[in-house]
């Protein structure tokens, strides 16, 4: 199948894919704020006063059992859930809870979820050309001739996520790990200023752990992405995390290094103690 002709493909991704537009102001705060945010689901409280600061270029893992409100944290931030109370800014200047997915989207925040959602029919280059951020209406992406700018940002990010040699192939033969970042590649695309990355190494090899590792340290960093990892794996929390929040029935138990939160008594009380391999998403 070629890729012009994958028009049902196209549809499909440009619901998520969209171009950073708009400018994220950091200049005197945090890029992610979220103060007193609560939301309740036929009567059980999901978020409990949740309050969460993300600095700019901040790489932060959210820890905690399952049911805390991890999942649902990070819809409210992208829109994709209202909460009842609280506010939630990206930077100093949008206030994400009068904004659509898509409109919060083009602000520069990416998701990406547990399962791998690439078009594997499509080349592993294609996939990247499919995610650029430009004009996605279906007659400009067929008539659009690629430019070197273009190209050399896919070509950018093929070597960050380290598929420069499988570029040509099908992502449909990728292995699970490979697939995980061309996803993350996909998003890079649309160059965010924030990532939100959810369980990026559920059913991967210890190589592939290793070598995610190194390409979410190396997202983070000022001017660059931050990264917010929501993950049950302690082993790769600890090889990454630089800060760790544990959140516990909606709201923060505990925040610190993977070292102080290790220790805290409620921590292992209510999510350490049990296998964390074994918790639900």
């Amino acid at each position: 199948m070629s890729f012009l002709s994958s028009l049902a493909d196209r549809d499909r991704v440009f619901d998520f894919l969209v171009p950073a537009t708009s400018p994220v102001d950091v200049r005197h705060g945090p890029i992610l704020y979220l103060d007193g945010v609560s939301v309740t689901f036929d009567g059980f409280k999901a978020i409990d006063d949740l309050n969460l600061t993300i600095e700019d270029g901040e790489l932060r893992c959210i820890i905690g059992p399952n049911g805390a409100g991890k999942t649902t944290m990070m819809d409210i931030i992208t829109g994709k859930t209202r909460p009842d109370s609280g506010s939630v800014w990206f930077g100093s200047r949008h206030n994400l809870l009068v904004k659509s997915e898509p409109e919060i989207a083009s602000l520069g925040i990416g998701r990406k979820f547990q399962k791998p959602t690439v078009f594997e029919a499509l080349t592993v280059f294609e996939n990247l050309e499919l995610a650029m951020a430009a004009d996605k209406r279906i007659l400009p992406t067929l008539t659009a001739r690629m430019s070197g700018e273009i190209r050399d940002r896919i070509e950018e990010v093929l070597v960050t996520i380290g598929l420069v040699e499988l570029h040509h192939g099908p992502a449909g033969i990728l292995s699970h790990g490979q697939k995980q970042w061309l996803e993350i590649g996909m998003l890079l695309m649309q160059r965010p200023r924030l990532l939100l990355v959810d369980e990026p190494v559920a059913g991967m090899t210890e190589q592939e752990m290793e070598r995610t590792a190194e390409l979410l340290t190396g997202l983070a960093g000022k001017g660059k992405q931050s990264v917010v990892v929501v993950e049950h794996d302690m082993g790769f929390v600890r090889s990454i995390a630089r800060t760790v929040t544990v959140l516990h029935q909606g709201s923060v138990l505990a925040e610190g290094s993977m070292d102080q939160v290790s220790h805290d008594p409620r921590v292992v009380e209510v999510y350490l103690g049990a296998d964390p391999d074994e918790e639900a998403a």
